[in-house]
């Protein structure tokens, strides 16, 4: 057990016409509580870290109980963006991890053997991030107009977790903050100091509920995996 989850759920929800999308039910629990459970399943996860909304953390710490979520150690507040947000969460973790994973609330779907396999891969590489190649043709595009047509063998919707060597990640951390660098992706960090990440592909079932429709779509694929 060697890796500290941090799992992003402090966003406003505005596409959710301000619904919480992690208090939302999914199957028999709530979102955050099937996202917590994929990493509770996961043997080298010790320990889960949420970041959340302040009013929101009672009712994350209920939804850990109910659900049995015995790696939950830390639930704090998160900040004004989410490279914020998930440094509060990295301030939590424990002082022999090795590996620091970090995932979108919102995606309760990640299987749990993807999960093993972006650890794997984030211990060889030095980080990895769950991943799947896009299936249509991706244009560039500039004032409207189309400027160019990326190779699609290339491209990846990147996924989470993203999972980073304590070491590597730290430092990333250190040079967005020296640099006065704020990104919306973790891998970002790391690539910013030059860093190698792996793309693990997972599958397409991992998505991130955004929308009224995705909540829809997700109870589907839920049940879909139950039969």
């Amino acid at each position: 057990m060697d890796t500290s989850v941090i799992i992003v759920c402090a966003g406003n929800s505005t596409r959710m016409g301000g619904v919480n999308k992690i208090l939302l039910p999914l199957g028999e629990r709530l979102v955050i509580g099937v996202t917590m459970q994929a990493f509770q399943k996961c043997e080298r996860v010790k320990e889960i870290i949420i970041v959340a909304r302040e009013d929101d953390i009672p009712h994350i710490k209920e939804e850990a109980q109910a659900a049995g979520i015995t790696k939950l150690t830390a639930c704090t507040v998160g900040g004004a963006t989410r490279q914020e947000s998930v440094i509060n969460g990295v301030r939590c973790i424990s002082a022999d991890t090795e590996l620091i994973a970090v995932h979108d609330g919102a995606r309760p779907l990640v299987r749990p053997e993807h999960i093993e396999k972006v650890i794997r891969d984030a211990s060889v590489f030095g980080g990895a991030s769950l991943g799947v190649p896009v299936k249509d043709t991706i244009k560039t595009v500039d004032d409207g107009l189309v400027i160019d047509t990326p190779p699609r063998k290339m491209l990846y919707i990147t996924q989470t977790p993203q999972i980073f060597k304590r070491r590597l990640y730290f430092e990333g951390i250190d040079f967005a903050l020296e640099h006065n660098l704020d990104f919306t992706d973790d891998c970002q960090l790391v690539e910013a100091i030059g860093g190698k990440i792996a793309m693990t592909t997972g599958d397409y079932t991992n998505i991130k509920i955004t929308t009224p429709e995705d909540i829809r779509l997700a109870e589907v694929l839920l049940a879909m995996r139950d039969d």
